[in-house]
């Protein structure tokens, strides 16, 4: 009984830690994905800067809200976090 037991934990733990990788794996896709994201509406504010300043004044405003946005709703910790592993 106590084997059937020992085996139970075992795959508990089994499951915990790739329920911890896919979150790692979770966390580390929708980095990227942001990343990228930002970086094609920067790409096309530079264009529309440079086809039309009005409109790429208007994309520019609107990262910068977004990224006022980010820093306030980011928890603290998470902040702390980042801090410490720069």
């Amino acid at each position: 009984m106590e084997r059937l037991l020992q085996y139970l934990d075992d795959l508990d733990d089994l499951f915990g830690t790739i329920g911890l990788l896919a979150e790692r794996l979770r966390s580390l896709a929708s980095l990227a994905g942001t990343i990228s994201l930002l970086l094609v509406v920067e790409s096309v504010g530079i264009l529309l800067a440079l086809s039309e300043p009005p409109l790429g004044l208007a994309i520019v405003i609107l990262l910068f809200t977004a990224l006022l946005y980010r820093a306030v709703t980011q928890p603290i910790v998470a902040r702390r976090q980042h801090i410490e592993a720069v």
